[in-house]
This record gives C-alpha cells, sequence and structure tokens, in this order.
C-alpha cells in the first residue's frame, strides 16, 4: 500500500505501556513510520496497523499484552472478513523477553521486534509481507539513534522527553532491564543537543532527559572528551528556548558532586529530583545489588538539600524482595521518614523471570507483601498530602501544557511536578506554552487549584 495516486492510506495506531522512556520510544517509532509514509491513527478501528509498545516492569506485563493481542485478533479476523488487511507488530521489553513466545501463543502477530531495533520496523513490516511473521529482538552494534529520522510524526508542545542513555550495567537482582535493554549506552552530546534544538524549534519549553541510568550517562563531547551528565545539563540550560530541564531515572551510585552542583547552578533545572533506593535496609539492598546503603542515600540527599534548599524529592521502593523480615521492612520506613517524599513509587515485589531473585528460596508471603505496601504507602501518601498542603498560598511559576478537566480550565506542572489547575478567562489553549506567575489556592492529594497572577508571563511561547 501506499499514499497517493488514490491507493488507501497507511494508517498507524500505537499503544504505549510503562515509563517514559517507552513514551519516548513511541513517539519515535511514530517518526520512523511517517518517514516511509505512515499517518497516525487515533484508534486501532482507524488503523491498518497497530503497534504494542510493550513493559516489562509492571506485574503480569506479558498477560496483559497477550490480553490485548486476543481483542486485536478478533478485529484483524474481522478486517479479513472483509478483504482488508490489518497488521499487528508486538515491540518494546516483552516483545524483547518473550518473542517466540510471542508467536508461539498469537501466531497472527507479524512482527515483533526489540527496544533497540524499532528503527528496523519498515523493512521488517516488508518481510513479513513477504515471509510471514518475523522477530527481530538482536542487540545490533550500530545504536538505533543512529538511524532514526528527524522528529516529524510528533505534533510539539511545551513538554518533551528527550532519550539520551539506554540500557542497565547495574544487575539488580529483581530488574530484567538489563536484559531487555541491553549495556548502558550513552548518545554523544552533540545529537543530544541537536534533538533538543529541534524540540524547541517545535515548541518545547521544558525538556526531560531520559535513561534507564540517566546520571550515568557519560556522551562523547566536542574536542574528543566525554562529558558528565553535569555538564550536558549546562550545555542544554544555554540554549535559547529552554526554561526547564528535568532528568530522569537515576542511580544512587552515580550522583555525583558535579551534578549535584548543578542543581545549585542551573536555574533552569527543576528542583524536583526522582532518585529510586528501593529499600532502607542495607541487607536488602545488598541481596538487591543495588551496592548503595540507606545511609548513603541519606548523605546524598543531605548533599543535594544544601545545593538546593528547595529541592523536592521521589523515589522508587519495593517490599517484599526475597529475604526481606520484618525489621529490614522498619528499615524502610524509618528512611521515608528521615527523607520525607513530595511523591513515591511503591510496589510489592514480584519475580521476572530470568533475573536472580526469581529463584531464590526465600520468598516473602504474599500477605506480608500487602500488609507492608499498605504500611508504606499510606507513610508515603501522609507525606505527599503534607507536602501539597504546604504549597497553599505561595506563589510559584507553572507551565501549562493544556486544558483541564472542568470547562474554562488549563493545567500545567509546577516546578515540582504537581498538576497546577487555573480558571483561564481566555480559554486554557491561551496559555499553554506560557510559564506564568501562580498563586495556591488549595491543595488536594495529587494536584493543586491556583489563581493566575496579574502580571505579565514569566515565559510565552513564540509562534
Amino acid at each position: 500500500m501506499s499514499v497517493g495516486g488514490g491507493a488507501p492510506q497507511r494508517r498507524v495506531h500505537v499503544v504505549t505501556w510503562g515509563c517514559q522512556m517507552n513514551v519516548y520510544d513511541s513517539e519515535r517509532i511514530a517518526d520512523v513510520l511517517a518517514a516511509d509514509g505512515w499517518q497516525m491513527a487515533e484508534d486501532a478501528s482507524d488503523a491498518n496497523l497497530v503497534v504494542l509498545n510493550t513493559c516489562h516492569i509492571r506485574e503480569r506485563a506479558a498477560e496483559k499484552v497477550f490480553s490485548e493481542l486476543g481483542r486485536l485478533r478478533r478485529l484483524k479476523e474481522a478486517r479479513a472478513a472483509e478483504g482488508r488487511q490489518l497488521r499487528l507488530a508486538v515491540a518494546g521489553c516483552v516483545a524483547q523477553a518473550e518473542g517466540e513466545e510471542i508467536l508461539a501463543r498469537a501466531p497472527f502477530v507479524d512482527v515483533v521486534l526489540g527496544p533497540q531495533t524499532y528503527h528496523r520496523l519498515p523493512g521488517l513490516l516488508a518481510r513479513a509481507e513477504r515471509e510471514g511473521a518475523v522477530i527481530d529482538t538482536d542487540f545490533p552494534a550500530e545504536t538505533k539513534f543512529d538511524f532514526l529520522p528527524e522528529a516529524r510524526a510528533r505534533t510539539g508542545g511545551p513538554v518533551a522527553f528527550l532519550a539520551i542513555q539506554e540500557g542497565c550495567d547495574k544487575f539488580c537482582s529483581f530488574c530484567v532491564v538489563p536484559y531487555t535493554r541491553g549495556a548502558e549506552m550513552s548518545r554523544p552530546a552533540a545529537a543530544v543537543i541537536a534533538e533538543a534544538r529541534t524540540l524547541v524549534r517545535r515548541g518545547a519549553r521544558e525538556i526531560t532527559l531520559l535513561g534507564q541510568n540517566v546520571n550515568a550517562w557519560r556522551g562523547e563531547a566536542p574536542g574528543g572528551k566525554n562529558w558528565s551528565l553535569a555538564e550536558l545539563l549546562r550545555a542544554l540550560a544555554g540554549i535559547e528556548g529552554v526554561a526547564r530541564l528535568r532528568y530522569t531515572t537515576s542511580h544512587p551510585r552515580d550522583m555525583d558532586e558535579g551534578l549535584i552542583a548543578a542543581h545549585r547552578d542551573l536555574p533552569a533545572l527543576m528542583p524536583f529530583l526522582h532518585l529510586p533506593v528501593q529499600s532502607g535496609s542495607d541487607a536488602v539492598l545488598k541481596r538487591m545489588g543495588r551496592k548503595h546503603r540507606g545511609a548513603d542515600y541519606l548523605r546524598i540527599v543531605e548533599k543535594l538539600r544544601a545545593a538546593r534548599p528547595d529541592i523536592a524529592l521521589s523515589s522508587d521502593f519495593i517490599v517484599g524482595h526475597p529475604g526481606e523480615s520484618e525489621a529490614d521492612f522498619e528499615a524502610t520506613l524509618a528512611l521515608v521518614r528521615a527523607v520525607g517524599f513530595a511523591q513515591a513509587f511503591s510496589f510489592k515485589y514480584s519475580p521476572r523471570p530470568g533475573t536472580p531473585a526469581a529463584n531464590a528460596a526465600d520468598q516473602v508471603p504474599e500477605k506480608d507483601k500487602k500488609a507492608r505496601l499498605a504500611a508504606l504507602q499510606a507513610l508515603l501518601r501522609e507525606q505527599q498530602i503534607r507536602f501539597n498542603q504546604a504549597m497553599v498560598g505561595r506563589r510559584m511559576s507553572v507551565l501549562f501544557a493544556g486544558a483541564g478537566r472542568k470547562a474554562g480550565q488549563a493545567v500545567g506542572r509546577s516546578p515540582y511536578l504537581q498538576p497546577v489547575h487555573v480558571d483561564a478567562p481566555a480559554g486554557p489553549l491561551a496559555l499553554v506554552g506560557q510559564i506564568r506567575e501562580v498563586r495556591i489556592l488549595s491543595a488536594l492529594p495529587n494536584s493543586l487549584s491556583a489563581t493566575l497572577d496579574r502580571e505579565e508571563p514569566a515565559f510565552a511561547c513564540q509562534t
């Protein structure tokens, strides 16, 4: 099929599960297909190709993919009965981990490809048309970033993601990322800066740098030397039009002095950091292979707050890792109380096939994991509510990105990543791309309500 000349248009619908890296990957998959003549479809019913971009981190991730494939199989059969075609591709981390199993259980899938090979998708679709179902879950010597086209499928907007690092060398006992994303790889500084400039031209005012271990980034820079993430942030902060910078996800082992100093020195670097600790127990951290202790994490927090007193912290926690005792869990609660988090993500441990912890003999009973998770989430929720309530009465800058849920309401993000809602007399779209001063009126558990300051925009979208 081809576009133009009266031929049917090629339309693709991309479904995304998982983290911000997967959101970025889906955007780049769309770019790859747009360069090959595909247009985006809002729904599978309006597409002749559906791509499922999958995540293997969450519990029962693979089963959720197979459930969705069951629904798409019925749609594909209905299309075939009408003499029309629907092709299906499964991409991402579940595809990487379960490639052969996907085709065994869902032989109607046309293409299975891992997160390192989606730049090959047009060619794989052509192969599948000729030969039947194909799998590409290699870790190619060449990086996919060398082959991706300039962003074209994305509509642009004031907030953008930019992948700078991929893969992981840490091999935590619970995690599949080293097996699905491969070894750590850093994009060259010049490529990152060029993509950032493109994003700014398309309307981005806030850029979030992405990586499985983003602060492990060590990219080739001008003059042949390697930069640290701190040096890259300084370069990006110097790009005209970049008003805000963030990065995620970080590892405590890679939180160096230069990066801490960047939080002190760069006004564009927002005072919010997601820094996963996973547990407060040294014994559990050792079992996890995290290579840091609870005291190390607390020292990093102390240094960050000395450098940027208003910094807010977020984290990840796993409860019920094999071998975790009640005393270990209490150590996690103690660390949470010592730090005070603005928000956090917490999960029960669930085995991932192929990871060291999956076969450990001392699995924690499900009832204990459930009780511990409830206790931890109650404490984290209390801290988040307290943090949000402390905003009431304050003035702060908000980058507005779109319409809120209520008519005449606009929503944006505070420097601390909280959603902030305001009434927009001129309409929500009039505020998009602007950074405006607001006064916080009230706090909900997950968002803030505010009123616009009467001053002119602190930063306006240039069109």
